[in-house]
């Protein structure tokens, strides 16, 4: 297994870009990391799903992964990890089952929402939101990438604790040593 500073390299390496991109929460930024890019290679994606399994808690049901980059995520740490994965719609159905979340039952489960990048938290916030209305328990969220843009503030005022496997700081560090 790759040790934890080449891993986020070949993050790094893999992901980064420069230039000038508009991010979901409205702001501007000159670099982004490119999650697809490491989500789509199945060299990379494995050794971060198995380095993410140390970032769960003991107790817990099922992993919630989020439409759309925390899917592939959630996928590869349910094999990692042996925790069965839901995948968690931005919006429920409005035909067939109607559902939220695929894969399981939600109501009275502790769950652990899943993401690639978190920037604000926005879509994690509203997302825990509809899954705690339905009846899930969650206070745990975690990610590949905190870009360290103010979500793992907002999460914990929501009562979500944010575990990332890399901070933007620390995936910049490695990429330029």
């Amino acid at each position: 297994m790759a040790s934890r500073t080449e891993l986020a390299k070949r993050i790094f390496d893999t992901a980064h870009l420069t230039g000038s991109f508009l991010l979901r929460s409205g702001a501007t930024s000159h670099e982004y990391f490119d999650k697809y890019l490491f989500e789509a290679d199945p060299t990379l994606l494995k050794p971060i799903s198995e380095a993410m399994t140390a970032l769960l808690p003991e107790d817990f049901h099922s992993l919630a992964g989020l439409e759309m980059g925390g899917i592939p995520v959630v996928t590869m740490l349910s094999q990692a990890s042996g925790i069965p994965a839901l995948f968690v719609r931005k919006k429920a159905k409005e035909y067939g089952t109607c559902k939220l979340a695929e894969g399981g039952d939600i109501k009275g489960r502790k769950l652990v929402i899943v993401e690639d990048v978190v920037t604000s938290g926005g879509q994690i916030l509203l997302s825990a939101q509809d899954l705690r209305d339905r009846g899930a328990i969650i206070d745990t969220v975690v990610c590949v990438i905190d870009r360290e843009a103010g979500g793992k503030d907002k999460l914990a005022e929501a009562g979500l604790e944010l575990r990332p496997l890399f901070t933007m700081t620390e995936l910049k560090a490695a990429g330029s040593g």
